[in-house]
């Protein structure tokens, strides 16, 4: 089984390879027409990769679905794990969706370009996939020993779905970061940005990316001519350490939400990965409109709500629904998300349509 892990780890490496050495080698500012088309590509990439799940779970390619799922106990065939990896990728795609509304605040509040933005994005998302890997494999690891430890996470999710019911949501302030402050004590940290690089070191090149000639040079840009060869972090690196550690914030909801559907760590993983591959797209995509979807973050409470009483009457609702118990979670995500859509654009339409005030 450890094959079919190498290979799909080798070809999300290669579709990362691709993504930012081949076709964002240079840095320019994402169009909406170029973010929708690779928006596209990604989800009709995750949603295809089904077709493999229902192969290889079906015939067992691998040792895939040879053992029972920790959650209801089944035998997975083709049929089920296809269902489980839909509901588990739009379960983790609509949850991306609210880290689209924290991005789009932490760009501007660091005011980082938007040139440089996809590449902020892509970076993060390289530390999201390695930190929800880690995360998943320590759930597996929880579940199969201690299985109460899924109404832990069903109580988890009702309540924290519940809070963004009904609080609003608290004013950013990503300076008060804890990673931004250790960031910041241990490294000398530029006034201005310096192109697309992370780390500069003072009185190099790159250093001098950025800078205006002629223009009196800040506090911070006398330290670095004062000192060269002093290693600096850009506040570019900055927003990235931010980007970062939200992630991490979100994998604490993201991933107990596709374990109330599955426990099987292949199916976990990779529907987590596809959608958090396509999230940078979908920024850029969405993240102009992120007013219009009013809506959007409640359905996105509510799903959360309803996965999480999922998983507390597990055994209740599969003795009522049986084994199409997935295929009914499914449908009512889907329904859920596109009520919260369709409210959201018929009250931007009334608004538009709304005469203004004299």
């Amino acid at each position: 089984m450890i094959w079919i892990w190498i290979a799909f780890i080798g070809f999300v490496l290669l579709m990362l390879a691709l993504d930012l050495g081949v076709f964002h080698r240079h840095a320019h500012v994402i169009s909406i027409r170029e973010a929708f088309a690779w928006s596209a590509f990604w989800i009709a990439l995750g949603l295809s990769f089904s077709v493999f799940i229902y192969f290889a779970y079906q015939h067992h390619w691998f040792g895939l679905g040879s053992s029972a799922d920790a959650v209801d106990g089944l035998v997975l065939d083709g049929p089920a794990a296809t269902v489980k990896y839909l509901t588990g990728y739009i379960v983790e795609k609509s949850l991306s969706v609210d880290n689209i509304f924290v991005m789009a605040l932490i760009f501007a509040y660091f005011a980082i370009p938007a040139i440089y933005q996809h590449r902020v994005l892509f970076w993060g998302i390289v530390g999201a996939l390695l930190m929800r890997g880690a995360m998943i494999a320590l759930g597996v690891q929880l579940i199969a020993t201690f299985h109460w430890i899924l109404y832990v996470f069903g109580g988890f999710l009702v309540l924290t779905g519940l809070k963004m019911l009904v609080m609003k949501s608290e004013e950013a302030h990503p300076d008060r970061n804890p990673f931004v402050r250790l960031a910041r004590r241990l490294f000398p940290v530029t006034a201005c940005f310096h192109g697309k690089h992370f780390l500069v070191r003072a009185g190099s090149p790159a250093s001098r990316e950025g800078t205006v000639p002629g223009q009196e040079p800040t506090p911070d840009e006398k330290v670095e001519q004062a000192r060269p060869g002093l290693l600096m972090l850009t506040p570019l690196a900055i927003g990235l350490i931010v980007v970062e550690t939200t992630d991490v914030i979100f994998a604490v909801d993201s991933i107990p939400a596709v374990f109330a559907i599955t426990a099987d760590p292949f199916l976990v993983f990779t529907s987590n990965v596809f959608a958090i591959l396509g999230l940078r797209s979908l920024y850029f995509a969405l993240a102009g409109m992120i007013d219009k979807f009013r809506y959007l973050k409640a359905s996105i409470a509510l799903i959360l709500v309803m996965v999480g009483a999922k998983m507390l009457a597990a055994d209740w609702i599969k003795g009522l629904l049986g084994q199409g118990a997935n295929f009914y979670l499914l449908g009512m995500i889907l329904l859920i998300l596109a009520c919260g859509v369709g409210a959201s654009l018929l009250a931007g339409d009334r608004l538009g349509q709304r005469p203004a005030e004299k």
